[in-house]
C-alpha cells in the first residue's frame, strides 16, 4: 500500500559542504549512509534544512545525485524541487524522476502573493514535468507567506499525482482537516510529533531529526506501541533540546551539524551565508544538545 512506503521517520537533509563553501557529493553520501545506518524510513533531500533557496539549480541536482547513488532503492526518498520559478523547479522536477526518486514535493511560490488558481497551476506544471511520481505540497505558511487552505487542496487533488501534505504549519488541527480529504499527512513542526501522529499524520519529516535519529523513531514507536506516557516523556525531552539549540546566537543548521559530529557522524560543513555560521554560542549549544540527547536515550 502507498500508506506504508511513506510511514515513518523522514529527517530533512542538511546540505553538506566542503571547507569552501562548496557542495560536497562524498559529504552528502556519508550523511544519508549514516541516517540509513540510524534505521529512518527515508528522507527529504532539498528543502529548508538543505538550504535549497541559497543554491543552484546545479547544486541541488548534484546533492540528490548523491543521496541516490548512496541509498536509492534502499530509503523511501522525498526530493523536494521548487525554486522561486516554474522553469527551474520543472527541471528540478524532470531530474528527480530521472533519478527514480519516490515522490517530489514543492512550497508554493514565495515574495508575491498569487492566487489560489497560479499557485495550483505552479504546482500541476512541476508535478507534470515528472508525470510518473508522487507529488507533495509542502504547506509551511509561517516561511512561504502562503497558507494551505481547503479549496486549494481539493483543486490539487484533480491531480492523480497527489498524494499528500508536509504539513510544517503551527496547528495540529490542520493535520486533520487535511488528513479528513483522503491525502497522507507528515508532520512538519518537530516539537509536536507525537501530537501529529494522534491527529492522524502517516510519519514526520523534521529538520532536527538527523541530531537525534533514535530519539524521533523513539517518539515513533511508542505511538504504534500506544506507550504514550513514554512517548510523551521523549518528547518533551526532544522539544527541551530544540529549545536550547533555537536559543543560539547563530543558525540552528550550523548548530544541528555540529551536534551530528559530535555524536560521532559525519562532518557536514558549515552553513551558507547569509546564515549565520557557527559561533561559541552555538558550539555551547550543540555541545549541551549532544549530552542531552545521549542522556534522553535512556528513556527509550
Amino acid at each position: 500500500m502507498i500508506e506504508e512506503k511513506y510511514r515513518g521517520i523522514f529527517p530533512a537533509f542538511y546540505a553538506c559542504y566542503d571547507e569552501t563553501g562548496a557542495v560536497s557529493p562524498a559529504r552528502v553520501r556519508a550523511l544519508a549512509r549514516h541516517l540509513l545506518d540510524k534505521g529512518v524510513q527515508g528522507l527529504y533531500v532539498g528543502g529548508s534544512s538543505g538550504e535549497c533557496i541559497y543554491q543552484s539549480v546545479d547544486e541541488r541536482r548534484r546533492t540528490l545525485e548523491a543521496v541516490m547513488a548512496e541509498v536509492g532503492g534502499k530509503l523511501t526518498v522525498i526530493a523536494h524541487v521548487a525554486c522561486n520559478n516554474t522553469a527551474d523547479s520543472r527541471a528540478l522536477a524532470a531530474h528527480a524522476e530521472s533519478l527514480g526518486v519516490d515522490a517530489i514535493a514543492s512550497i508554493p511560490p514565495i515574495y508575491f502573493h498569487l492566487p489560489d488558481a497560479a499557485v495550483a497551476r505552479y504546482w500541476n506544471d512541476i508535478s507534470a514535468a515528472a508525470p510518473n511520481t508522487d507529488f507533495i505540497i509542502y504547506n509551511i505558511p509561517q516561511l512561504a507567506g502562503v497558507a494551505l487552505s481547503l479549496p486549494l487542496l481539493r483543486e490539487m487533488q484533480k491531480n492523480p499525482r497527489l498524494i499528500g501534505v508536509k504539513n510544517s504549519s503551527m496547528p495540529v488541527q490542520d493535520i486533520q482537516m487535511w488528513r479528513d480529504e483522503g491525502v497522507l499527512v507528515f508532520n512538519g513542526p518537530d516539537e509536536q510529533l507525537l501530537s501529529g501522529l494522534a491527529a492522524g499524520a502517516c510519519g514526520g519529516i523534521g529538520g532536527t531529526y538527523a541530531a537525534m535519529p533514535e530519539l524521533i523513531l523513539g517518539i515513533f514507536r511508542c505511538f504504534g506501541a500506544g506507550e504514550l506516557e513514554k512517548g510523551r516523556a521523549l518528547q518533551n525531552e526532544v522539544c527541551r533540546i530544540i529549545y536550547g539549540m533555537c536559543a543560539a546566537d547563530c543558525n540552528l543548521y550550523a548548530v544541528l551539524k555540529q551536534v551530528v559530529l559530535l555524536r560521532g557522524g559525519p562532518d557536514a560543513g558549515g552553513v551558507r551565508a547569509p546564515l549565520v555560521p557557527l559561533t561559541d554560542s552555538g558550539r555551547a549549544a550543540a555541545k549541551e544538545a549532544a549530552l542531552r540527547i545521549e542522556a534522553a536515550r535512556a528513556l527509550l
